[in-house]
């Protein structure tokens, strides 16, 4: 994470933190989602945790998943205090780079009767790092279990319950911008590996009348790539945008995305960049060293 961050700010350079409000950035509560439950694997923080609160103001019911016991049921009083909501927030604890705790979580939320009717998965639980030439074939295997395995497997189990159970639904995949450049990291290359799992299953799927497509974020406001030292700073100097994406941002295309408005969207990437996928070696002003 850390060689993530110095990579990063050779990008985009530090400067001294300017004031920026973003204004308008989560929509209004709807019944966009309404009687519908979601599925999201990485919900205790960032993008899906921001995906998990939109949703819900959205009309949805939401079980959000982590690893860590503690951090989910904080994310989950977190969710229910924000919202107002208590009824429609389950968190459940699940590795999805472990193929066993992977299926048996999923079966056991599903025998739960509020939950059995789960319409729609959102594949966000990711790790980063992996960089060329230093990663370990111990720390590749876990990136791509985690980022590319679980969320291939986890979409199958997922869509065998809705097939089998005559339930249209979504599979939402949160790619990454990365995805447009070269694959120098086992990050990247999962989340290329992502961009063509969301056009197969669209393929294989959308007969069922399931949906599948993706969303792939730029540089966002996220512990991931936040600067440590100004952890409230949103400039991205050379970002064409000017700023980090909020999380706030991705949750609401993620909504439109599995709503009704975006039926006609099949097997599609939404990149959301900042204009990030639009940066050329001519745009850094900087020498870039690995």
């Amino acid at each position: 994470m850390r060689f993530l961050k110095k990579i990063c700010n050779r990008i985009f350079p530090k400067s001294i933190p300017t004031p920026i409000i973003v204004e308008n950035i989560t929509l209004s509560p709807s019944l966009l989602l309404n009687n519908r439950k979601v599925l999201i694997t990485g919900g205790t923080s960032g993008i899906g945790f921001a995906i998990a609160k939109a949703c819900i103001n959205a009309g949805a019911a939401v079980v959000i998943t982590g690893r860590n016991k503690e951090r989910v049921n904080k994310a989950v009083h977190n969710l229910e205090e924000s919202t107002n909501s208590t009824s429609s927030i389950m968190g459940y604890v699940m590795d999805i780079s472990n193929d066993v705790d992977l299926e048996v979580g999923l079966a056991t939320i599903l025998k739960d009767k509020q939950w059995n009717n789960l319409d729609t998965l959102i594949n966000n639980a990711g790790v980063c790092g992996g960089f060329m030439p230093y990663v370990t074939p111990k720390e590749f295997d876990k990136i791509i279990s985690t980022n590319l395995k679980g969320s291939f497997f986890l979409s199958q189990l997922f869509a065998k319950h809705l097939i089998s159970n005559k339930i249209h639904g979504n599979i939402l995949n949160i790619s990454s911008s990365s995805s447009l450049r070269p694959a120098i990291s086992a990050y990247n290359l999962s989340k290329w590996g992502i961009n063509g799992l969301t056009l197969g299953l669209a393929k294989a799927l959308i007969p069922y009348g399931i949906t599948v497509n993706g969303l792939a974020p730029g540089p966002t406001a996220t512990p991931m790539l936040l600067n440590d030292n100004n952890p409230k700073s949103l400039s991205l100097p050379n970002s064409p945008l000017g700023r980090y994406i909020l999380p706030e941002e991705i949750a609401n295309m993620a909504v439109i995305l599995i709503s009704p408005l975006s039926s006609a969207i099949i097997g599609d990437t939404i990149f959301m960049t900042g204009g990030a996928g639009i940066i050329t070696l001519d745009d850094i002003k900087t020498s870039f060293e690995i």
